[in-house]
């Protein structure tokens, strides 16, 4: 299977990239923990269906260190008990606000303040931050249906 469009390879959407993956960086550098980083993105993947991020991030996660154990469970986070309670926080955000036009209201403020008692305000920023850059990721591949399986880990440096 071809992407309909080979973002890779068009100078108008290779620009697009570039930014977007400038805009990455502050998230990558801030004081969120790269494994919540890694769990927000797989989570925001699978939501919208994106094979593409999925495959990236659950290979960069195991990568950089994460079990098969996190990782298979992330879709199951609810009930799986190997997650901290900052973590949770973390997913319950990511879902609501990858789910905006799915709920009537958006991010609740429970979910928002449970978040805040585990992250600072820059931790928020970048979690924050992140969901939104993450479902851009997600909704270019998913438009453009972009194959899946055969990312190798920090192929894109």
């Amino acid at each position: 299977m071809d992407a309909r469009l080979n973002l890779f390879g068009n100078p108008v959407a290779g620009k697009f990239l570039k930014h977007l993956n400038s805009a990455a960086k502050p998230i990558s550098d801030s004081t969120l923990p790269a494994a919540t980083q890694e769990l927000v993105k797989i989570r925001a993947s699978q939501i919208n269906g994106c094979g593409f991020c999925t495959d990236m991030h659950t290979k960069d996660a195991a990568q950089a260190g994460e079990t098969s154990v996190r990782l298979n469970l992330v879709a199951a986070w609810r009930e799986a008990q190997v997650f901290s309670d900052a973590e949770r926080a973390a997913l319950e955000l990511t879902e609501q606000g990858t789910r905006i036009a799915d709920a009537a209201g958006g991010v609740t403020d429970e979910a928002w303040a449970n978040a805040a008692k585990h992250y600072d305000e820059d931790q928020l920023a970048a979690l924050v931050s992140l969901i939104a850059l993450i479902n851009t990721y997600n909704r270019l591949n998913v438009i453009v249906q972009q194959p899946a399986g055969d990312y190798q880990p920090g192929q894109f440096g």
